[in-house]
């Protein structure tokens, strides 16, 4: 299993003993200097513990809610130099990057910047990941994998195909009160989703 957006050293040290075998650190909302500092001493402690880090660098914008960055404001991309020193400065294992996706977008609007894409996987020998992956249409995320990216990761789309078919079926069944069974009609859709995607990254 994998731990994702660790910010606590505390949650960092529950995931060994609750049964996790990776864990992405993310400090990406500190200035660089303090990120690497951090990551460097989680991606110490993880390894030591037998632990897979991965990092992130750049920002990856809409985490807690927070709308996404410019595209072009300081920070909302990752810096190929920048991303080489920090892999090798902070011994992570991988590395999400900021190419123009976002979290929790609802809309598959997200363009990506294919370009910086292959620059960072020309820079880095660590496997690149893809954050914020609901927002990106069908055809950005094969080009994404097809450029370098290893790791791609959903989560709004999952929700909405869960909350979607709970919402379909409780208008369809407003006398409803059992929660197994919209739940195993929301879960049987988020099956759907899952599915379908792993369609299209394969």
């Amino acid at each position: 299993m994998h731990l994702d957006h660790v910010q606590s050293d505390d949650l960092l040290r529950q995931a060994p003993g609750a049964g996790f075998s990776s864990v992405m650190y993310d400090a990406a909302r500190l200035p660089y200097a303090d990120n690497l500092a951090a990551t460097r001493a989680a991606a110490d402690w993880a390894h030591a513990q037998g632990l897979w880090i991965e990092a992130e660098l750049g920002e990856v914008g809409g985490k807690n809610g927070e709308p996404p960055l410019d595209a072009h404001a300081p920070g909302a991309r990752t810096d190929p130099a920048q991303a080489r020193t920090f892999v090798a400065d902070s011994g992570v294992d991988a590395l999400a990057v900021a190419i123009g996706s976002s979290h929790a977008m609802t809309t598959r609007t997200a363009t990506l910047d294919h370009g910086l894409l292959k620059r960072l996987a020309a820079a880095l020998e660590v496997p690149l990941v893809l954050h914020g992956s609901s927002g990106v249409p069908d055809d950005e995320l094969t080009a994404a994998v097809a450029g370098g990216i290893t790791k791609v990761n959903v989560g709004t789309a999952l929700n909405q195909a869960m909350t979607g078919a709970i919402r379909t079926f409780l208008a369809a069944h407003p006398e409803a009160v059992d929660s197994r069974k919209y739940l195993s009609v929301g879960r049987e859709a988020m099956v759907g989703a899952v599915a379908r995607i792993i369609a299209v990254l394969s």
